[in-house]
């Protein structure tokens, strides 16, 4: 494969994820505007004691609303909780006859334009770099190679033999999903980020662009074929025997092609949310045994308990960050091929 070539895909990779961006952006499959409550003190009855009612703060929840989308972001901040909430603006809403779209920016979103910057930056710097070393006459080396050895791998030991026989031109489709979700996993393990890939809305976006990509590569490669992946016909039986066996396996085949992009989002939005969860909650843990010991010297002691296991599944996220956008690639690579290869 060529530096030209390489260079091309690396273009491909870095627009294509802005398209995407775009799209994801759109779509809420849930409330997006819902603020993070600002949690009053919240007075619980407790008993009476000399004739006077004691009560007793709700503790503040401090792990869903880094895990939930909200209509602010954080940045760090010199003072009481080392951050500062920035309220995000809202744009008017879009009527379009019954339905109504609220484009307004959330806290997600803002990491989904970061992650697109984050790509065309860096791809598009690997792809000068891989272009200045080919007019050298020298092979691109940092940044520029890291990148283009990953390309090569991924293009020529993964995608291609899945997407089957003349795949190439979906191969910058497949890298722009893997590197657009790869930095917005990567972005959820940097403090005062939010990991977009956690939000469902956006997970079940790239579901659909792979499910409109997966059908219409079979109906491309198909042509009227494409017909017997919707409606089961088995050509070589006796038509007493096909009638019941379409009945019943047709609605088999189009539940299918329905799961597929559901268990694509549901896997990518549960692995990311679920990490995050059991860091925020082993940190939590911490000042637990804080309280618990009176913020004695033996309290942080045993605090390094959670420290340890927090520190551990930090690391895991960052393989899990890399692992998932890997599966998601792999498996939608893995559905196009089948669909162009169902003739045979």
């Amino acid at each position: 494969m060529t530096h030209s070539t390489t260079r091309s895909i690396v273009r491909s990779i870095s627009f294509g994820s802005l398209a995407l961006l775009i799209t994801a952006s759109a779509v809420r499959a849930q409330d997006e505007r819902q603020d993070e409550r600002q949690a009053e003190p919240v007075r619980l009855e407790s008993g009476v004691e000399q004739g006077g009612a004691a009560a007793a703060e709700k503790p503040k929840d401090f792990v869903m609303p880094h895990v939930l989308n909200s209509s602010h972001i954080a940045i760090p901040w010199l003072g009481a909780g080392l951050e500062h909430e920035i309220e995000l603006p809202k744009w008017q809403p879009i009527h379009i006859g019954p339905i109504t779209l609220d484009l307004s920016p959330t806290k997600h979103v803002v990491m989904l334009w970061f992650s697109a910057v984050l790509c065309l930056i860096v791809l598009v710097a690997a792809g000068r770099g891989a272009e200045k070393a080919r007019a050298e006459g020298r092979p691109a080396a940092g940044l520029a190679g890291g990148i283009e050895a990953m390309i090569l791998y991924l293009r020529n030991d993964i995608l291609l033999p899945n997407l089957g026989h003349h795949g190439e031109k979906f191969v910058p489709f497949c890298l722009t999903g893997f590197f657009m979700i790869l930095f917005a996993n990567l972005l959820g393990l940097v403090p005062y980020m939010a990991t977009a890939t956690g939000n469902l809305s956006v997970t079940a976006t790239l579901a659909v662009l792979s499910f409109i990509m997966i059908e219409v590569a079979g109906m491309r490669a198909l042509g009227k074929g494409y017909i017997n992946t919707v409606i089961y016909w088995p050509h070589d039986l006796p038509i007493a025997v096909k009638a019941p066996i379409s009945l019943i396996m047709t609605p088999v085949e189009i539940l299918s092609k329905f799961t597929k992009p559901f268990a694509l989002a549901m896997r990518l939005f549960a692995n990311m949310t679920a990490g995050h969860i059991a860091v925020l909650s082993l940190i939590g843990m911490i000042f637990t045994f804080a309280q618990l010991l009176n913020y004695s010297p033996a309290s942080w002691g045993a605090a390094l308990i959670p420290v340890s296991l927090a520190t551990a599944i930090m690391a895991l996220e960052v393989f899990v960050a890399f692992l998932q956008a890997f599966i998601f690639m792999l498996l939608t690579a893995v559905f196009i091929g089948q669909i162009r290869e169902s003739h045979h």
